[in-house]
């Protein structure tokens, strides 16, 4: 992979891995398009460079996180990512299968751009408007949606926002939960990837080029979702989310067509 090739893919997780519109599934797409090896170290970036995002989830509601003795508000998250570390644990091979699929990309796409379309409609009671109320309860379940988004393409901030929606939290409230879940989600499977590289493939580590690029998408990740965050609230304050229902739709259809067509493999 080469520096350009990795900023580009950099910029996509940025502005995609928050939103409601998969992030795994723009860059599976961007390697295609982008005619980027499926190898060891591609799979790697592509799980790595979400410590980036991460980092500005961290960086933005930093009073959240800090200090550090908000323990129900931290003991919340680790209740949340119990479902997903579960499940990734037992399939984690066939997460990876998955992961080189742009036909379950386009159709998850599909899929999820029409529950995006009536989402609004369908939750309307909101009754919880700070994470303080948020139960041990509905943390978890809100967990246990986050897990449908390890089919590639349904969007894991789209499959958590609508789990805190459906658990009464207001459509700010579930976006920012779901950012917060993210940062647990995320170290985890970056930490999980980074530690079977270093035991299967050391080399991929502990090369310079690579090493660099891992620097150059991180940094890159990391701005661009700085910008995306900010971007996302408030856009959701005032529109909801039918503009990423149809973006999903019309995307989705398109890629359809590509992969049946035979355009994109």
């Amino acid at each position: 992979m080469t520096i350009f090739e990795a900023v580009i893919i950099a910029i996509v997780e940025g502005l995609t891995e928050f939103l409601p519109i998969s992030s795994t599934g723009h860059m599976i797409i961007a390697s295609s398009f982008l005619q980027i090896s499926s190898d060891p170290f591609t799979k790697l970036f592509e799980v790595a460079i979400q410590f980036g995002a991460i980092l500005s989830v961290v960086v933005l509601y930093w009073k959240k996180f800090f200090p550090l003795n908000r323990f129900n508000f931290y003991f919340k998250l680790i209740v949340a990512v119990i479902p997903a570390l579960a499940l990734g644990a037992f399939f984690s091979d066939k997460i990876d299968e998955l992961l080189e699929s742009p036909l379950t990309v386009s159709i998850t796409m599909l899929v999820g751009g029409f529950i995006l379309l009536f989402i609004d409609k369908l939750f309307q009671q909101h009754t919880i408007e700070k994470e303080e109320n948020i139960s041990f309860f509905k943390a978890f379940t809100i967990g246990i949606w986050q897990c449908v988004a390890m089919i590639p393409g349904i969007s894991r901030s789209a499959a958590s926002i609508i789990g805190g929606m459906q658990q009464k939290l207001t459509r700010n409230l579930a976006a920012e939960f779901s950012f917060f879940l993210a940062v647990p989600t995320m170290a985890a499977a970056t930490g999980y990837k980074l530690l079977k590289a270093y035991k299967d493939s050391p080399d991929l580590l502990f090369d310079k080029h690579n090493l660099m690029v891992l620097a150059v998408g991180n940094l890159v990740a990391f701005i661009v979702a700085l910008l995306a965050i900010k971007f996302f609230i408030g856009f959701l304050q005032k529109h909801g989310f039918r503009l990423f229902g149809w973006y999903r739709v019309i995307v989705g259809a398109v890629l359809l067509a590509l992969v049946l067509t035979g355009y994109l493999k």
